[in-house]
């Protein structure tokens, strides 16, 4: 007799998995991993866990020791893109800011290119993209300093035949407080300069002194440039967590390594230039390329991504698809997206 087929039964329905730590059944909110999409509660005391870790991480780096020198690449100018883009294991207690300023990279750009990635508490062996391609910003004239917001990044172009440029990541001026655009001159180099306050950081931190001397609690860090707009300087910080993001009150900080290597690459009366520019392209052979930086401030990236590219005759030779999809990710990577 032929023999009875069992019935395969189904399998229960998966109750949500109880959390020993918080005692309490996971759902609602969840947080994706990388590879196959799966899912993993997250916790109230998760949360408090990624808190713990980034006011660690935020200790480590400013009690850390400083690199003896800035890490900052030199470039030779050849086109108007430099760099190449390059990638990290993540190992043991790493986080991305601690990488970032292994890399002289902001936390901004680290992590904008890296979303999928817990900043401050990444997989050990973890393979992590470093943001260091760039195409240069468009400014009226390429000498002396230009800075663009949007990308946190400032560029220094050799005053000699050398034609080189080397590039770092700041910090800039917080919401409300945003750092200005325009050309202005460097009229002033201060060591180890003394901070000022303004009334109106006093009228929001009563307690801080009308003048904070220089060392280890100036926010200034060791040294600063002053601009032909008083208010605003090029300077160091002694916290180093802000570069790449916006962190002060209008003025371009560095990583106080970088500051050192600044102020002596620069003389008085150099040229800075501010801009403002979220997307960027650039052509290398047939190949059209798009690096669209930060939140845009609600800006239509799209639409200028098309100005950008019709500018410079380039609109003709690439995929709108490719062009919504960078512009909507927004990762601070060099994007290809020629048609």
């Amino acid at each position: 007799m032929p023999r009875k087929r069992r019935k395969m039964r189904k399998p229960p329905p998966r109750r949500p998995r109880k959390c020993s730590t918080c005692s309490r059944r996971s759902r609602g909110a969840t947080q994706q991993e990388e590879g196959p999409i799966r899912t993993r509660p997250l916790h109230l005391h998760d949360m408090r866990r990624k808190r713990a870790m980034f006011l660690a991480s935020l200790t480590v780096l400013v009690s850390c020791p400083m690199p003896t020198s800035s890490l900052a690449a030199r470039y030779e100018l050849q086109g108007t893109v430099i760099g190449r883009q390059a990638t990290h294991v993540v190992k043991a207690d790493e986080s991305l800011p601690e990488i970032g300023r292994q890399y002289d990279i902001g936390f901004g750009a680290i992590t904008a290119a890296n979303p999928r990635v817990d900043p401050f508490i990444p997989d050990p062996g973890r393979r992590i993209v470093l943001p260091t391609r760039w195409i240069l910003p468009d400014a009226p004239i390429r000498k002396g300093i230009v800075v663009n917001i949007a990308e946190m990044r400032l560029f220094v172009f050799s005053p000699d035949r050398s034609r080189t440029v080397t590039t770092f990541p700041i910090g800039i001026g917080d919401q409300g407080k945003e750092t200005p655009v325009g050309t202005f001159t460097v009229i002033g180099k201060i060591r180890n300069p003394a901070w000022n306050v303004p009334e109106s950081i006093r009228k929001e931190e009563p307690d801080l002194p009308a003048v904070v001397p220089p060392g280890p609690d100036n926010p200034m860090g060791s040294h600063a440039l002053r601009l032909s707009d008083p208010t605003l300087l090029i300077h160091g910080t002694n916290r180093p967590w802000g570069i790449g993001m916006r962190s002060s009150h209008g003025c371009i900080r560095l990583y106080p390594e970088d500051i050192v290597r600044l102020f002596g690459m620069v003389k008085r009366r150099t040229t800075v230039v501010i801009v403002d520019q979220p997307v960027k392209a650039a052509a290398r052979g047939d190949r059209v390329y798009l690096q669209v930086h930060g939140d845009g401030n609600g800006k239509d990236l799209y639409g200028k991504a098309l100005k950008v590219l019709e500018a410079k005759h380039l609109d003709g030779r690439v995929d709108p698809a490719k062009i919504r999809k960078a512009c909507r990710k927004r990762t601070g990577l060099l994007v290809d997206v020629s048609e």
